[in-house]
């Protein structure tokens, strides 16, 4: 007898409680039995990809601005990368400027940074000259225009 008390005073409760959350918005419980179900929420339109330059591949057609030089860094725990992609970038035409170790060497993924975004169309060739994907506006290289830095990618195809 009590049990049957205590079973019908639970449910009292849960009912009253159910009841209220339906009244009032400030009292809510997410029970899922007799919760409704969400809407799916929509999805974000897809961004239009921005216009990118075309690449430059041979810069022997194309007039470099006055001083222009290629830095390549290696930022690899492995020497000789950095002479060995300015032989790279040097024997298709591109005037290389310093090659030399970075500050840091553990990179992950090669980078073709431009300091201008005139000279994106020459990022873009470079990149596609060293067969990577990764090419990035930047002024992190005050004084050079275009600046390679050796990613482990770079390393791994060597």
């Amino acid at each position: 007898m009590v049990a049957w008390a205590l079973l019908a005073s639970g449910a009292l409760v849960i009912a009253g409680l159910y009841a209220l959350s339906l009244v009032s918005d400030r009292v809510t419980f997410d029970i899922p039995v007799f919760a409704e179900p969400e809407p799916e929420p929509e999805p974000e339109p897809e961004p239009e990809p921005e216009p990118t330059a075309e690449p430059v591949v041979d810069p022997t057609t194309v007039e470099l601005p006055s001083g222009f030089t290629v830095t390549v860094l290696n930022a690899t725990p492995f020497s000789g990368l950095a002479q060995q992609a300015g032989e790279e970038l040097g024997d298709v035409g591109w005037p290389i400027g310093t090659t030399t170790s970075a500050a840091q060497d553990d990179f992950p993924d090669t980078v073709v940074f431009y300091s201008d975004p005139a000279n994106e169309g020459l990022a873009r060739g470079i990149a596609q000259q060293l067969r990577v994907a990764d090419v990035e506006l930047s002024d992190a290289f005050p004084g050079a225009p275009i600046t390679v830095v050796l990613g482990a990618d770079y390393a791994a195809r060597g």
